[in-house]
């Protein structure tokens, strides 16, 4: 009896393993394409924490189905169960193991977010200082287009001004005096971008570069990565920021470098103008209503002035 409770834990076991292994290289597949070279080291943290997330899980209900099985109590039985004492081993295992494993993930994750430069809104004794920057490494395991995060940190870097606020996007040029409500990039380029809010806390977020940053109101932060993959993206706000901020979005374009300097250079020529603004539309049309909902709201700040803005139709907000 006990050699085939051996048996069976030894191959569930190798189960687990296995199938911690097949769900950490699934896991890869459950996000956008990676779009940004940091994007791996994001992929790779949450690939860590799937397998583990899988072991225990597995590792848990396992026996414990075994137990119901094979160790259930008769239909009748109301005796009491064997008198067991209590293993200092075992508790010390399963004490230790947990603060390990615990341990292992605050560093992984430490190490990450380090190596990405993500900055904390507690964190605003360094901030604007780009030298503090530490560029991410690849692992050899991923595509070899993540190699170009050491390649592109030692090369000059492409610096792009955002301006958050109540609600819209604004990304400005300096080398060209260049003002636009879409964020254009250079790929296989290292860019760094000064983020600043005019008014309240947002959160820099594009989901297919993996990346989310805190933008400070008060504060100026730099925030470096290297797009690898050809394509228009989408940016959002990941905080709450006040009525409208689910109207503060804006394309993200990353083109090759000839295309990226053509953008620039017909971006340049034209005059600034108003952009179209989805959360000024719909503020000034909830004005047009004869109906007064009781709900005070902030207004929106007026629409950005910039030479270039995407074509975009105005949408109605729902009756």
């Amino acid at each position: 009896m006990k050699t085939r409770a051996i048996v069976i834990l030894t191959v569930y076991a190798l189960f687990v393993i296995a199938a911690s292994w097949w769900m950490a290289q699934q896991s890869y597949s459950w996000f956008p394409p990676a779009a940004a070279a940091e994007s791996k080291l994001i992929d790779n943290l949450f690939s860590i924490f799937t397998a583990l997330g899988t072991m225990i899980f597995l590792g848990v209900l396992g026996p414990l189905i075994y137990s119901l099985i094979f160790h259930r109590a008769g239909r009748y039985d109301f005796s009491d169960g064997p008198p067991i004492e209590g293993s200092t081993t075992l508790e010390v295992i399963w004490t230790a193991v947990p603060i390990l494993l615990v341990a292992g993930l605050v560093t992984a994750s430490y190490q990450t977010y380090s190596k990405m430069a993500i900055r904390g809104p507690m964190e605003l004794v360094h901030l604007h200082m780009p030298e503090m920057i530490q560029p991410a490494y690849a692992d050899e395991r991923l595509e070899p287009e993540v190699n170009l995060i050491e390649e592109t940190a030692s090369q000059p870097v492409e610096e792009i001004d955002v301006t958050a606020r109540q609600w819209a996007w604004v990304f400005h040029y300096p080398h060209d005096d260049v003002t636009s409500t879409e964020l254009h990039l250079p790929v296989d380029r290292r860019v760094r971008l000064v983020l600043r809010s005019e008014d309240v806390l947002h959160g820099f977020y594009v989901p297919a570069f993996r990346l989310k940053q805190d933008v400070v109101p008060n504060h100026t932060i730099d925030f470096e990565f290297t797009p690898i993959r050809i394509g228009t993206y989408r940016l959002r706000d990941s905080l709450y920021s006040g009525t409208y901020f689910a109207a503060n979005q804006a394309d993200v374009v990353v083109q090759s470098e000839d295309d990226y300097r053509q953008w620039l250079a017909a971006a340049a020529a034209q005059p600034p103008s108003p952009a179209y603004n989805q959360a000024a539309f719909e503020y000034a049309r909830a004005g047009e209503r004869a109906i007064v909902s009781g709900w005070k709201t902030v207004p929106p700040a007026p629409p950005p002035v910039v030479n270039y803005a995407p074509k975009q139709e105005p949408t109605s907000p729902p009756s």
